[in-house]
């Protein structure tokens, strides 16, 4: 399985991954964007830009690179770092299928993305990754698979994946919404011929929604890797916009507040990985400082206060505008 690579990677951060949603396509969801993207969106320039994180994301430790069919051009972006990195064995790098990009490089479009889990969607999307990622593809995930998801049920899908994980790709899924807790338990009891179908998931976890922890608990001790998304909570949980109780505690470790919500993930025995979703350098750089935090009773007492209702939560993520 390739995250035993970063399970023997000795650098601090290399429990911390990039992924690039924010940088894969000029519109988004994330707060502040307007701020670490400017007005020049063009597909150089964010080709530029994700290279740029890249490079910066490996030289600090990061082993873990995250895309997604739907995030724009991310795979064509991370592809292209990969073929003028073709020494780099130490890292795992992962995408997803489920969702089509449809913003035709826009920030204002009607539909930026439109979600469908049959098998002939798999099937195209399948070849579009691998066209672009080839035998660098190390983990294919099922994009914000929810308890309603025919990805659950669909015994063709199943076994079609399980052939691409006969090749040595490993297969995962991707959880969103509120009843993430329900859709990891029912992933876990998905088999093709008595074994288990997948080997990962990510899910959201931030301080302001824990309601997943219990089934990725569970999901660890099912021997599944962790990938925690969202730890940012789209920005809600970064300066300026984190709440007052974070940023005190940020003051009070002389850290700022992204690197303490990271931080939060980190400690949880179940997280294998914490995705960074930095938009720029120095967001990246001071994302990283979450592998050197030390909270200690009271402080974790504070920040474990922050916790929404997850109906409330995803109505206010639903509500952020793509821009």
């Amino acid at each position: 399985m390739p995250f035993a690579r970063l399970a023997t990677a000795t650098t601090p951060t290399s429990h911390l991954g990039l992924g690039l949603a924010a940088v894969g396509r000029p519109g988004y969801i994330n707060l502040g964007r307007e701020k670490d993207l400017g007005e020049t969106r063009t597909v150089e320039t964010l080709r530029a830009r994700t290279h740029e994180l890249l490079d910066a994301a490996y030289a600090q430790g990061v082993r873990y690179f995250d895309a997604a069919r739907s995030y724009g051009r991310s795979e064509e972006f991370l592809a292209d770092w990969l073929t003028t990195h073709p020494d780099l064995d130490d890292i795992v790098v992962g995408s997803k299928w489920g969702y089509t990009y449809t913003a035709g490089w826009t920030t204002d479009a009607e539909k930026h993305e439109v979600k469908d889990h049959s098998v002939r969607t798999y099937d195209r999307q399948r070849g579009e990754t691998a066209e672009l990622l080839g035998d660098r593809l190390d983990l294919y995930q099922i994009h914000s698979v929810t308890p309603d998801s025919p990805a659950l049920t669909d015994k063709q899908l199943h076994a079609r994946l399980a052939e691409l994980a006969a090749t040595g790709v490993t297969v995962g899924f991707s959880t969103s919404g509120p009843a993430q807790a329900q859709a990891i338990r029912a992933a876990l009891t998905v088999t093709v011929d008595g074994e288990p179908l997948f080997r990962t998931v990510q899910s959201t976890y931030n301080a302001l929604e824990t309601s997943a922890g219990p089934a990725l608990a569970e999901a660890h001790d099912a021997g599944l890797t962790v990938i925690v998304k969202e730890g940012m909570a789209n920005g809600r949980l970064a300066e300026p916009y984190a709440p007052d109780a974070l940023k005190a505690v940020a003051e009070e470790t002389s850290l700022g507040a992204d690197a303490i919500a990271l931080a939060l993930i980190l400690r949880e025995p179940w997280a294998g990985v914490a995705l960074s979703g930095a938009a720029t350098v120095d967001q990246l750089a001071s994302n990283l400082h979450a592998a050197v935090v030390d909270l200690n009773d009271d402080q974790l007492a504070r920040l474990a206060a922050l916790a929404e209702d997850p109906h409330a939560y995803w109505e206010k993520r639903g509500q952020l505008p793509w821009h």
